[in-house]
């Protein structure tokens, strides 16, 4: 469980889609989906806020100016939280793959708008588009989780203007933020298996920990790439498997 916890914590640090380590190492331990995806959510906290804390460390992140959007995806996710569970599992395995192979092509297409961003657009005020993807993507976050890296460091390139190194930091308190109350949920809903969850977490912070060192020293080229991989394995996963 901690070893499984490293590895997701790293993905997810540097890139998103980690949980796919952590749910499939919950299931295996016996949980139902629902518990798997109530569980993962006391990991996913915890590592969040130590990788928000060591990128503020770094000089890599900044609150103020990104409240415009950090506050539509808490939203989302309080409302992706309730949602959760009204959906087959089938169903939701085939629409995450789908959704996965969607966001290689950005990654492809623009390679170099996910290096240096889009300074013009990083300083200009949330607009309602801004808003409403991250809204959106907190939705699916809050709900799920899985994959929810891949679309905010999307949305935080492409929409937001962020070179990739600066919108991962944005990615993890964004990430943190809605977590906080969508564990809230699923815990009054008994979908949270304590014990698991914190082992879990012992995993994720130290694998976070690794990954904002990795982040600091090898720069955006490295976690683009990493994001491609990641968005492959696990398009095929769930589309196919």
């Amino acid at each position: 469980m901690v070893l499984a916890g490293l590895i997701a914590g790293f993905i997810n640090t540097l890139a998103g889609a980690g949980s796919v380590v952590s749910l499939a190492v919950l299931n295996l331990a016996g949980l139902p989906l629902g518990v798997a995806n109530g569980t993962n959510r006391i990991a996913i906290l915890l590592q969040t806020a130590l990788a928000v804390g060591r990128f503020k460390k770094q000089g890599k992140l900044s609150v103020r100016p990104h409240l415009g959007i950090i506050l539509p995806a808490i939203i989302g996710g309080v409302a992706g939280a309730l949602l959760a569970g009204q959906v087959s599992g089938l169903v939701l395995r085939r629409s995450i793959g789908f959704c996965m192979a969607l966001t290689l092509i950005p990654l492809f297409l623009k390679p170099a708008r996910w290096l240096e961003g889009n300074p013009e657009r990083e300083h200009k005020k949330a607009g309602p588009v801004q808003m409403i993807s991250f809204f959106l993507i907190g939705v699916y976050g809050g709900y799920v989780q899985l994959g929810v890296g891949v679309f905010l460091l999307t949305a935080l390139v492409l929409v937001a203007g962020l070179d990739l190194v600066r919108a991962n930091a944005v990615k993890l308190l964004i990430a943190f933020s809605y977590t906080a109350p969508a564990l809230a949920i699923f815990v009054m809903n008994g979908l949270v298996r304590w014990d698991l969850g914190l082992t879990l977490a012992a995993g994720n912070m130290l694998g976070a920990w690794i990954a904002t060192h990795e982040a600091a020293k090898r720069g955006a080229p490295f976690i683009r790439w990493l994001l491609i991989v990641v968005v492959i394995v696990s398009a095929v996963r769930y589309l196919f498997f």
